[in-house]
């Protein structure tokens, strides 16, 4: 595919709040994935082991585990997810190791023991859940810019994924200033290069129809938008300053 290719681009669903409740709200708003934020949200083990059990068939839901580890990646592949988001990867070791957690022998690491079983449901063979995982690894410091050539080629890694907040701290900035910031070499452009050499996903997160506007321009083709916490918190704002406003007016002395 040459740069200047037409490419869909993937709105995602991010869910904070830690329940099936709210999940399943979430899986029904019309993005194309959704994520269960184990790392800065309320899911715990519990919760996400009833929210995916509950989940839509055909919705697509990740999970971003708190850490690295192998255990944690795989108790939420146990319980459902469609894949994992690993935070804070470094190099290209670490994208590996990230990798072979995903997946059963002989391409990696994991360990059988889906709960699909304890529910009744059907369990996916080992080589078809090789087969359909997905791995994202958050590239979020300067330090692993400088080494996301080889982040994003490690096999096994399905998508890039930007923190812009952690890394706008990383780099000693604002988020303003560096998503502003088109000078040669810049750091978003930087990993959309990177995963566009390795046929890896630019995926980031935004948050806001704003952020993902310059997200989307720069080339990212997977860009989180939706937020539970914040929606409920912007449209639960705007509806009651409308309603004092309404009861405001409705208040006043016609004389």
């Amino acid at each position: 595919m040459s740069s200047d290719a037409p490419r869909t681009v993937q709105i995602g669903g991010w869910s904070m709040l830690g329940s099936p409740a709210a999940a399943s709200l979430m899986a029904h708003i019309g993005a194309d994935w959704l994520l269960l934020d184990g790392q800065h949200g309320l899911y715990d083990d519990a919760s996400i082991i009833a929210s995916l059990a509950t989940a839509p068939t055909e919705t697509v839901v990740y999970v971003r585990v708190p850490t690295n580890s192998a255990a944690l990646i795989g108790r939420a592949l146990d319980a459902g997810a469609a894949g994992v988001v690993v935070p804070m990867v470094q190099d290209a070791a670490e994208a590996a190791a990230a990798a072979a957690a995903t997946r059963y022998a002989p391409e990696g690491s994991r360990s059988w023991g889906p709960l699909a079983a304890y529910r009744g449901a059907p369990v996916t063979p080992a080589a078809e859940a090789n087969r359909l995982v997905s791995c994202a690894v958050m590239v979020e410091t300067d330090v692993a810019v400088g080494n996301v050539d080889a982040i994003a080629a490690t096999p096994g890694v399905d998508m890039v994924l930007v923190g812009p907040f952690d890394l706008s701290i990383a780099l000693g900035l604002t988020l303003g200033e560096l998503l502003a910031d088109h000078s040669p070499g810049n750091p978003l452009d930087t990993v959309v290069a990177a995963c566009r050499a390795a046929g890896t996903t630019a995926g980031a997160f935004a948050g806001s129809l704003d952020v993902a506007r310059e997200l989307i321009g720069r080339g990212f083709t997977s860009v989180a938008v939706a937020v539970d916490s914040q929606l409920i918190t912007a449209a639960g704002t705007a509806l009651v300053a409308e309603a004092r406003a309404l009861a405001g007016s409705d208040s006043e002395d016609p004389a």
